[in-house]
This record gives C-alpha cells, sequence and structure tokens, in this order.
C-alpha cells in the first residue's frame, strides 16, 4: 500500500506531526514580540528624532479628506465621519517596514558572522586522523573498520 494516496487529512496530520510545523509556531512567536519592539523603537525613539530634524514635521496628520473637506487633524476628520486618504500613516509603516528590515538584516549578519568564526575555530582543531592501511583514506584514529573499504583495521 506504499503506492496509495493519502487523504487531506492524512496528510494534515503528517503535516503538523513534523518538528518543522514547531519550529515555525514559535517563529511566528518570536517575531510577533521582535515586531512589538521594532515598533517601540520607531515610534518612541526613531519617528521622533526624524520629527525634530524635519522641524516637527508629524507624519500622521498628513492625509487627504475625500469629501473635500478641510480638517486640522486625522482624528478630528475620523470623528466627523470624513472617508480619508492616510497617506501619512502610510510613510510611517513604509518606515517601520524599512528599519525592521535593516535590524533583521543586522541580526542575521551579526549571527553569521559570529557562526563563522565559531565554526573556524572548529575547523581549525585537528581531527585525529589515521590512514587506511587498504585504501589510504583518511578515516578516525579510533575506527575499526574503514568507512570507505569496509576492511577491518
Amino acid at each position: 500500500m506504499a503506492g496509495e494516496k493519502k487523504g487531506f487529512i492524512g496528510e494534515f496530520k503528517e503535516f503538523i506531526t513534523k518538528g518543522n510545523v514547531m519550529d515555525m509556531a514559535v517563529g511566528v512567536i518570536i517575531g510577533g514580540a521582535f515586531q512589538k519592539i521594532i515598533t517601540s523603537l520607531v515610534d518612541d525613539i526613531i519617528m521622533p528624532i526624524i520629527s525634530v530634524i524635519t522641524g516637527g514635521i508629524d507624519f500622521t496628520n498628513w492625509f487627504v479628506a475625500l469629501d473635500g473637506g478641510k480638517y486640522a487633524t486625522l482624528a478630528q476628520a475620523q470623528e466627523m465621519g470624513a472617508a480619508t486618504l492616510n497617506y501619512g500613516t502610510f510613510i510611517t509603516v513604509v518606515i517601520n517596514f524599512l528599519l525592521m528590515a535593516i535590524v533583521v538584516f543586522f541580526l542575521v549578519r551579526t549571527m553569521n558572522r559570529l557562526r563563522d568564526k565559531l565554526s573556524k575555530k572548529e575547523e581549525e582543531a585537528p581531527k585525529p586522523v589515521k590512514i587506511c592501511p587498504y585504501c589510504k583514506s583518511e578515516i578516525n584514529k579510533d575506527a575499526t573498520k574503514c568507512p570507505h573499504c569496509t576492511s577491518a583495521l
């Protein structure tokens, strides 16, 4: 019955019982928490600095009221029930995305460099080897059988 097709339930059971699903779930949860950190970084630290640099520009109040009315703030337009095109909010979200991408880039870059340094140290450590007298391949010095030619040593 090796060639028998699995139904939806069988395929789902196989998918859900693999370890990758748990890894993915952990990644999503950590990603959600990481998103909150980045949002706080942008909203509480970076955007105030950008606001000071740009002379106090508040992106959240950049909008177009689609009913043609004039409103001082986005909150006022929404309170009056006006449909609005909130391009300032969009700019803020784009900045959030770019900053998150930069932070993730630096995090991954740092982790890759650390991994490379650790793997180089492991590679530098001399591995105890000997030469198989039959096939002349390098093998572990404690081996009792050659993994290449299967000769007993």
